[in-house]
């Protein structure tokens, strides 16, 4: 817990009240209001809790106007570069790098246990064939806690690690499950000889009438899209995630909710409404026509992947994404692929043109992560399931360092009440 380092003073109708502040090692100082409704009778009003600390956390910080982002201290650009995912996931989990004999360790510990319950096929074939893979995914997912009850008991620190390493060693399974029913051909198990990221490309397009290899630079591009997408500090879903473990629920019912909560279009769906962006562009001698309208303020239409909600200088992931975009568009090539053209043209137009220079409209992490996804052969069905994939490390250990946090309460929102006040029921002849 964070040591009192102030008062800020609150006059509320003449009377005043001390409230303690505490300075984090990195951000803003926080003013404590828990004891503010004890005390005065009031509520604070904070739609979409943009200005309120919610917990304590050492996982992850942002600082939107610097365009940083670190994990346990590390800049994410040193990570996506110089680190691969499943070190990171380690770094999440545990705080510190591992050493090479952790790193080993927990490799292998994860990918040996990336085969799901076999009961579990059946599972999937229940739903539809058409059903969206996130839909398949949020019921896969939670249903995981009635074929593992060994790893459900969050006051067991043996069961939580269990747990914890069977969704991220799984998850990839999953993922690739849901894609391969949603396009009617056979599961592909996972392969022990094969890396994280080349393991899941390898279960979404190997078939067994064929040899599939994993090409190294799509894999490398896989890796670093799962590695910055992995945490970013209390988004929607991670507060969702952290909502449901405040009332006890079972690890998998919880990371079920983080993913229904990324599902939405407003927080997952950015890079796949990107790719449908280009898509409607269609050519780039149309692309004057859309940055035209993306100027105009009468126009209801915005440039998707441009700019950050958080990040308004830039976003410190689109670097390293940048990179992995040209290696596979060089390998797959963009002079038959329109979308990738107009991709291309539109980025080039935006990091040269005065307007986007000025409002700081770069392109984000969604714009080269969705274009990378396309040009690998995913459809933008899966663009929120790969999301999912690589953020359930985060989620898994903002859950992890919440159940050892001895202020955890469960989460409890207040409102502004504007409806009416107490009146007598009325009979239904007299209405």
């Amino acid at each position: 817990m964070a040591e009192n380092t102030g008062t800020a003073t609150l006059t509320i109708k003449g009377k005043t009240y001390e409230l303690p502040m505490h300075s984090p090692t990195n951000g803003p100082d926080v003013i404590d209001i828990r004891k503010l409704y004890a005390q005065a009778d009031v509520f604070t009003y904070d739609p979409g809790f943009t200005s309120t600390a919610a917990c304590d956390s050492t996982i992850t910080f942002i600082d939107g106007d610097k365009g940083e982002l670190l994990h346990r201290g590390y800049p994410i650009d040193q990570l996506a570069s110089q680190s691969h995912y499943l070190e990171v996931c380690y770094l999440l989990f545990y705080g510190e790098l591992p050493s090479a004999e952790e790193l080993e360790k927990f490799e292998s510990l994860v990918t040996n246990h990336t085969m799901i319950h076999e009961q579990m096929h059946n599972f999937f074939r229940g739903f539809r064939r058409d059903a969206h893979p996130m839909a398949t995914m949020v019921g896969v997912v939670g249903a995981m806690s009635a074929f593992y009850h060994d790893s459900t008991d969050i006051n067991d620190a043996h069961q939580r690690e269990v747990a914890s390493i069977r969704l991220i060693a799984k998850m990839p399974t999953i993922a690739a499950m849901a894609y391969k029913y949603s396009i009617g051909q056979p599961f592909v198990y996972p392969r022990n000889d094969l890396d994280y990221a080349a393991n899941f490309l390898h279960m979404c397009f190997s078939v067994p009438a064929e040899t599939y290899n994993v090409n190294p630079i799509m894999a490398r591009a896989m890796d670093r899209i799962f590695t910055l997408h992995a945490d970013h500090e209390q988004n929607a879903s991670t507060s969702t995630v952290r909502l449901a473990s405040s009332s006890g629920a079972n690890p998998f019912a919880c990371i079920a909710a983080g993913i229904a909560c990324l599902w939405g279009p407003a927080h997952g769906g950015a890079n796949q409404a990107c790719l449908e962006m280009l898509r409607e562009i269609g050519t780039v001698d149309r692309i004057p026509e859309f940055i035209a309208r993306a100027k105009d303020k009468d126009d209801p239409f915005r440039l998707m992947g441009f700019g950050h909600r958080v990040y308004k200088n830039f976003d410190p992931r689109a670097k390293v994404m940048k990179e992995s975009a040209d290696e596979v568009l060089d390998l797959m090539g963009v002079e038959d692929n329109p979308t990738l053209q107009v991709a291309k043209e539109l980025e080039r137009v935006a990091l040269e043109d005065p307007y986007f220079k000025e409002k700081k409209l770069y392109p984000n992490v969604d714009f080269y992560s969705g274009i990378i996804l396309d040009a690998m052969g995913f459809p933008t069905s899966m663009f929120t399931p790969i999301f999912a994939l690589a953020r359930t490390v985060g989620w898994i250990s903002q859950w992890k360092e919440q159940l050892a946090d001895p202020q955890l309460k469960i989460g409890r929102p207040r409102q502004l009440y504007l409806g009416e006040t107490a009146r007598n029921y009325v009979d239904i002849e007299k209405r």
